[in-house]
Parts: structure tokens; C-alpha cells; sequence
């Protein structure tokens, strides 16, 4: 008998309200990562992981799944997918909601191919707004036909089980790029990259960064009109003034 009974879940929290998720959607991931680090929130940038298919953005709450070490005593990937279809693997794509964005540990392996394109379209399916994993995808072609956002750090031949991980829990803390995720956070991503964002502060992040990209459009017009970058970028007192004049006449 395995020592452990596979796969393993955790708890899931309830979904963020709507105007959360819409307000954070509206957020940079480079934004987003410099009022964390504000707040005192140093590592929430997801480290490795590209777009498979750049200019696409995507913000929701969090789902893990947990890729762990083979042990052959335990679980092995011996039998391709009628093995993985009773793992973690399978077991939360069944329970993806709409919105829901899969963040995966995968410890940048660059020999497991944690997706593929039956999996990645059942994702959609099921109303999945992205995928963002520390480790490879395979079916690259045919996934960027899906139109799925996806983050990862490269593609391969390989399915997920094949090489040295094996689909272990989903639903509970992971550690995804150097960052912790937990279930019921909330993430953003873009070209610049993923950024996990703790549910509690995401308000917070969504007000101070409206206020960030507010006084940056302005910046940014002023200095290709002939500014100075040092009065522009940050404001100045003085110019922090004229900013707040020329919101007042914007608005």
C-alpha cells in the first residue's frame, strides 16, 4: 500500500469580489510588484517564467498545484497519462473555476512538461484565465492555438510525468519562482512577468497603483514635451502640484 493517498488537497478559500479582481486587472505587474515592495512585501515576482505568447494580461485568484520529486516506492510516472489522470494534475483542472489562474511549482525543470494541449483546452473549457508555472509546457504549437495566457520558463517534448516530478496536491502553499502562493491570493501578470499579490492587500495595491499610473501619464507627457527627468520622474513638490492641477482638469 503507498504510504501516502494521492492526491493530496488543501483548502481552498472563496473567490475575491469581481471589483477586486477588475481592479487589479487594470494594474501593471511592474506597478503592482513596486507598492508591494512599499508595503514591505519584497518577493512577489514570480522569477523564470515568460510568456509563451507575449502582449496578453491577466489578473484572478490563485489555484497551486504541487509537482514533487519522484520516489518509484511512492509514485511514478510510468504509464503516461493513465497514471496522471488520477494525480493533482488532473484532479484541479476538474475544479477550476472561471477566472481562476493555475500557478504551478515545478522548480524550473526544464524536463517536465507540466501541460499539454488536451489539458491546457480542458483549462479553458472550464473558464481558466491563465497559467503561470516554473517549468516547462509541452504541444507548444498547438497550446498557442488555444489562446490560453500562459507564463513558463520553456517548452519540451516530455509530458509531466516523464522525467524527475510528478504531480503531487493542489490547493495548497507552494513556493512558484522563488515566491510563495497561496490558495485565494490573487495574481497579475503581463510582459514584464507574474506577480503574486496577498488577497488583503490587494485594495490597497489597486488604489495606490491607480494613483501611480495616473501621475505617470502625466509624467511621461511631460518629458517628451522637453521636461526635465529630475523634476518628472518621481514628482517634486512643485510638480507634484502642477499633477494635481492637471488631474483636477482631466477628470
Amino acid at each position: 500500500e503507498p504510504i501516502w493517498q494521492l492526491p493530496v488537497r488543501g483548502a481552498l478559500p472563496a473567490p475575491a469580489d469581481t471589483d477586486t479582481v477588475h481592479g487589479l486587472a487594470a494594474v501593471s505587474s511592474a506597478t503592482a510588484c513596486a507598492k508591494l515592495h512599499a508595503q514591505g512585501i519584497r518577493r512577489t515576482f514570480v522569477t523564470g517564467p515568460r510568456p509563451l505568447h507575449p502582449g496578453q494580461k491577466i489578473a484572478g485568484r490563485v489555484r497551486t498545484l504541487q509537482f514533487m520529486p519522484q520516489r518509484e516506492d511512492i509514485a511514478s510516472g510510468l504509464g503516461q497519462e493513465y497514471v496522471e489522470r488520477h494525480t493533482a494534475l488532473w484532479a484541479v483542472l476538474e475544479t477550476i473555476e472561471p477566472g481562476d489562474v493555475l500557478v504551478v511549482q515545478a522548480y524550473g525543470s526544464a524536463t517536465t512538461g507540466c501541460f499539454g494541449d488536451m489539458l491546457v483546452r480542458y483549462f479553458r473549457q472550464k473558464g481558466g484565465a491563465g497559467i503561470v508555472v516554473d517549468g516547462c509546457v509541452r504541444d507548444a504549437p498547438r497550446v498557442r492555438e488555444t489562446g490560453v495566457p500562459i507564463w513558463t520558463t520553456g517548452v519540451t517534448p516530455h509530458y509531466a510525468s516523464q522525467a524527475e516530478l510528478f504531480p503531487w496536491a493542489y490547493d495548497v502553499p507552494i513556493a512558484c519562482g522563488g515566491v510563495l502562493a497561496l490558495p485565494g491570493d490573487l495574481v497579475v501578470a503581463d510582459d514584464d512577468g507574474p506577480v503574486v499579490v496577498p488577497r488583503r492587500t490587494a485594495p490597497d495595491i489597486i488604489a495606490a497603483a491607480r494613483d501611480h499610473e495616473q501621475w505617470e501619464r502625466f509624467s511621461r507627457a511631460r518629458i517628451e514635451g522637453g521636461g526635465a527627468l529630475t523634476d518628472y520622474y518621481p514628482l517634486t513638490p512643485d510638480t507634484r502640484a502642477e499633477y494635481e492641477r492637471w488631474r483636477a482638469t482631466t477628470e
